[in-house]
């Protein structure tokens, strides 16, 4: 390969890394919109059901040739998409924040790229992740602890709600693998369609635990509609559409280490939003997961530069 051809390589996976730093900002911020949404009287599986309806309408706009997959089996994992990218990670996530700290959930489904990383390794062989990324997931990892610790080292125990999150966490991991698979078939807005769609139906029998379901007047107040806007088109519609091509591009185990920056995007935003004060830790917690994520980058590719020298 030529020089010019490895610097124009480089310049496009630069996009893809950027790409994924968009994806993990509005996510982020979405466990500050979907926290208001909550203290706005709305339930955690409808506000999931509401967010993700919203987004497969605006997909179904823009992606409407093709509805079927070439096969009952990748039907069969589109349905898998549909539970571990969107129902069951979202209600349980939505369920945990009314159990336990947001920071708790945040930390806690920052596991998933670790879980990503084991489960590669368990699966293929071939594709065990280097001891390099390890080294940068911890260091990553460490700086979330951090993070989450920013205002006290006291963390409010509720099981409920940490089991939830870690629920969260392994099914992100599994959407992710799975996502790999399709995205040798299927483009992005395919994925992400049926994902959306399979998301909303197998998220309506958990309707049947909600206690109770808000007056649909509530989603015409304003705080309301501005924060399932924002859920639905940008933490869902673009977050999706743009995660789906990363993971096709950078690989499962790199895309998902940016959710590291999650817990940072959420510090910082709701120090800007909420109010709430960034101390020294948080800090020493954001520096420690851009370390551990450049890390996680470079020590594989230096260590592959070896074995090619």
């Amino acid at each position: 390969m030529s020089r010019s051809n490895s610097l124009g390589k480089h310049s496009t996976t630069i996009w893809y890394h950027l790409a994924a730093l968009l994806i993990v900002v509005a996510w982020g911020v979405s466990f500050i919109s979907t926290r208001i949404l909550l203290d706005s009287g709305l339930h955690p599986i409808e506000i999931y059901i509401y967010r993700f309806l919203l987004a497969y309408v605006f997909m179904l706009i823009i992606s409407h040739k093709q509805f079927r997959s070439h096969s009952w089996r990748d039907e069969g994992l589109f349905v898998i998409c549909g539970l571990c990218g969107g129902s069951i990670y979202y209600i349980s996530e939505n369920v945990a924040l009314e159990y336990t700290l947001v920071s708790n959930v945040s930390l806690i489904t920052s596991l998933s790229p670790i879980i990503t990383a084991i489960l590669l390794g368990a699966l293929y062989k071939s594709e065990r992740p280097d001891r390099g990324l390890y080294i940068g997931s911890a260091v990553a990892f460490i700086g979330v602890g951090f993070v989450i610790f920013n205002s006290s080292f006291m963390l409010d125990i509720k099981p409920l709600g940490d089991l939830l999150a870690l629920l969260a966490a392994l099914t992100w991991a599994i959407y992710s693998l799975v996502l790999r698979r399709l995205n040798v078939q299927y483009d992005a807005l395919f994925i992400t369609r049926k994902t959306f769609f399979y998301g909303v139906v197998t998220a309506l029998p958990f309707l049947a635990i909600e206690p109770e379901v808000s007056s649909i007047t509530q989603l015409f107040n304003l705080t309301v509609l501005f924060n399932l806007l924002f859920l639905a088109l940008f933490a869902s519609l673009l977050a999706f559409l743009l995660w789906a091509i990363v993971v096709g591009k950078l690989g499962a185990i790199t895309a998902n280490n940016y959710i590291y920056f999650q817990p940072v995007v959420t510090l910082v935003f709701s120090a800007i939003i909420l109010g709430e004060r960034i101390s020294i830790v948080g800090i020493t917690g954001c520096v420690m997961i851009l370390l551990g994520v450049w890390l996680s980058d470079w020590l594989p590719r230096r260590n592959l530069n070896r074995i090619n020298k």
